[in-house]
């Protein structure tokens, strides 16, 4: 029967009575040899010897179990996996190593919080020692730390690894064991949301995971707005393995000379698509919502004339007839008007036309003739085409009251095609000396590839949250249409697994029906951010954040920073009952003269059941950098996330090489993320471009 409280943090006794044991069976075997009077004979004594070092080993064994929990409260070994020991299953995802979390651990928790076993947690003196004598040392002009800091099991001065937090968090977890914690992979379809503040292991958890998406085989999508170097290293390195480096595109926005090159709105099931993706990126609520409504109006009605005409739809264009639209009424009419039965001659007709612009509608009148004679000559003839009829409406609007109207579109346009991103956002399809590939999401979704979106956010906050908000807008259009096709009997394609890492920086209204109804397209999203108020704030509507929230089914939380993002999970757990043991002594005195006993006295230690969190808000607060808690399928885990070993860039292309060397040098100072990581090298000459372009589709 288990004692009602466990108590890991007493002296290992079990030890004692090893030794013990061990000294009895040495004596009985030796006096057996000896052959003294009475004494105990081999063929007896042996066999008895045996006996009592197999228990002796059994107490040496149990003893140990406790020493190795209690040094595990001060410190926990490295966990890092080499590029080959990093697993992977088409059935479930790896996680790291851990256990589920329950009232046995929140119990020793309690326990080892208790002022009496402080010592236990705490670094020991010969660690503090050396500490202040290698700050000694260091001001003297001398280096102690290359004989102090040896990270050995024969050093007991060596420092503790630079990780902060609770250790007792996960020590609590090692009296049965760490395990390899995976969870299945039905999970990831509900989508999952990593939160933790900077700095505490989110990307190299993102690694972890891209990781063994590309193994699996999936189609692997991932947005890093800050430019993680490692990151890169990492899915080109996983490419290679899997052989699909002619399927592996980098997009980088700090890169454009190097970077491949994509076209947010230029495929499309319906041409409505194309006035929804720019205009989801506009201000939805008050008066922007009437304003955002007339966009979607105007800017419909310019992609619908562009598609008629046979042209490619890009944001170039957009802005282009957005800010005159004249040239798009005069090449569509034209277009139509030709193919107008009723219209033979027109051109003629229309120009002997005579019109004074004093007569034509005020708003008509700062237009030019070409444009003027053509609306009298439509009117006139009684001739309609939905399209021309949207846009000589959307013309004949006052200048002034047209600027208002479009103000909000230019400005983020305009985000869009300034500078070289221009070329990325807007590529030229029939120039055949760019080596730069262009893809689209439909393209790398049949062909199972590999996509890394740098924003570089740190440059341009503006022009990354467009860029990725463009994205994500193509993204959810395409899983609607995939849903459909699988929907009335299409065959599947393979599965798409989406890291957005800094989500914050990323997220529309156009993620709610992603999160929604993507998971039936074979979409699987997992989102990273320091904290829920950011995702509140990028919205501006804590109703809207709520179904984002709801749409998140797995929830991994790292430290964070704040108590209300910590409740996200705290809030989801109940209570459990644990016993606390409260120590109770008492003397009483006895006046009865005629009784012997002069006083009495008890010592007893009471056991007290009480209702305590599963988890507070401090245990989130104050994890450990790589450990997390995960709440899946409604279950509770405590988890070590293990480091990978970084990519090799050798086999890299001579540019990719410079980039990831670029963007190591732009975060050196990031720390714990950026560690090893070396300033970049020039491009040698003949070195500006390393795509290779092998057809239509290639990446790197």
């Amino acid at each position: 029967m288990p004692y009602p409280v466990e108590n890991l943090l007493r002296r290992p006794y079990e030890l004692y009575s090893a030794v013990g044991m061990s000294s009895l069976a040495v004596s009985t075997s030796v006096l057996s040899f000896a052959r003294i009077p009475f004494g105990p004979v081999p063929e007896e004594a042996l066999p008895v010897s045996a006996c009592i070092c197999a228990y002796a080993a059994w107490r040496a064994w149990q003893g140990w179990r406790l020493v190795r929990y209690q040094r595990g409260l001060r410190k926990l070994p490295l966990f890092q996996l080499g590029l080959d020991e990093i697993p992977h299953s088409t059935k479930a995802y790896y996680v790291g190593k851990g256990f589920q979390f329950d009232t046995r651990h929140v119990q020793r928790l309690v326990m080892a919080r208790e002022p009496r076993f402080a010592h236990l947690s705490r670094p020991s003196w010969l660690h503090d020692m050396a500490r202040t004598l290698e700050l000694r040392a260091e001001n003297a002009g001398m280096d102690l730390r290359q004989y102090t800091s040896h990270d050995a099991w024969w050093n007991p001065a060596r420092p503790l690894p630079p990780v902060g937090g609770d250790p007792l968090l996960h020590a609590v977890g090692l009296w049965e064991g760490e395990k390899d914690v995976w969870f299945d992979l039905y999970s990831r379809v509900g989508h999952v949301l990593v939160l933790g503040t900077t700095r505490v292991g989110k990307t190299r958890f993102l690694e972890l995971q891209v990781t063994q998406d590309i193994r699996r085989g999936d189609t692997a999508i991932v947005f890093d707005p800050k430019g993680d170097a490692a990151l890169l290293k990492r899915m080109y390195t996983e490419a290679k393995r899997a052989g699909k480096l002619d399927r592996f595109y980098v997009f980088h926005l700090g890169f454009p000379e190097l970077s491949a090159r994509y076209n947010g709105i230029g495929d499309f099931s319906r041409v409505t698509e194309i006035a929804t993706r720019i205009t989801n990126q506009l201000p939805q609520e008050g008066e922007g919502a009437n304003f955002a409504q007339f966009v979607w109006g105007f800017v419909n009605s310019m992609g619908r004339a562009l598609v008629a005409l046979g042209r490619k739809v890009r944001y170039v264009d957009i802005l282009r007839y957005a800010s005159d639209i004249e040239p798009l009424v005069l090449d569509y009419c034209a277009f139509w008007l030709d193919r107008e039965p009723k219209a033979a001659g027109w051109r003629d007709e229309v120009a002997a036309r005579e019109i004074e612009k004093k007569s034509v509608d005020r708003a008509l009148q700062s237009r030019s003739m070409d444009i003027i004679k053509l609306i009298d000559y439509i009117r006139a003839k009684g001739l309609y085409d939905p399209v021309a009829h949207s846009l000589i409406k959307i013309i004949s609007f006052e200048q002034s009251f047209w600027n208002k109207l479009v103000a909000s579109l230019i400005p983020l346009l305009e985000k869009l095609t300034t500078g070289q991103v221009a070329e990325l956002l807007n590529p030229d399809y029939e120039d055949p000396d760019d080596p730069r590939p262009i893809f689209d999401w439909e393209g790398i979704l049949r062909g199972g590839g590999i996509v890394y979106v740098g924003l570089d956010s740190l440059s341009d906050y503006e022009v990354a949250g467009a860029v990725g908000n463009s994205m994500f807008s193509d993204l959810t259009s395409l899983a609607g249409r995939i849903y459909k096709d699988v929907q009335s009997g299409g065959a599947p394609i393979t599965k798409c697994s989406v890291h957005a890492d800094e989500f914050n920086e990323l997220i529309g209204d156009e993620f709610v029906p992603l999160l929604n109804k993507a998971g039936g397209a074979g979409f699987q999203v997992t989102v990273y951010t320091q904290t829920w108020s950011d995702i509140e704030a990028r919205i501006g509507n804590k109703a809207k954040a709520g179904q984002i929230g709801g749409n998140l089914n797995s929830l991994f939380m790292l430290r964070v920073k704040n108590p209300e993002t910590a409740e996200i999970l705290t809030k989801q757990l109940g209570k459990v009952r644990i016993n606390t043991l409260t120590p109770v002594t008492g003397a009483n005195d006895n006046n009865n003269p005629e009784d012997f006993d002069e006083f009495t006295s008890k010592n007893e230690d009471r056991i007290t059941p009480q209702e305590v969190d599963l988890l507070t808000t401090s245990d989130v607060t104050s994890l450990p950098k790589g450990q997390a808690y995960a709440y899946v399928e409604g279950r509770l885990y405590k988890l070590r996330l293990p480091l990978p070993d970084p990519a090799d860039e050798e086999a890299m292309p001579a540019s990719l090489a410079h980039m990831v060397r670029d963007m190591a040098s732009r975060h050196a100072n990031d720390g714990f993320e950026a560690e090893g990581m070396e300033g970049p090298a020039p491009l040698q000459p003949g070195e500006e471009h390393g795509v290779t372009v092998q057809g239509k589709g290639s990446g790197w």
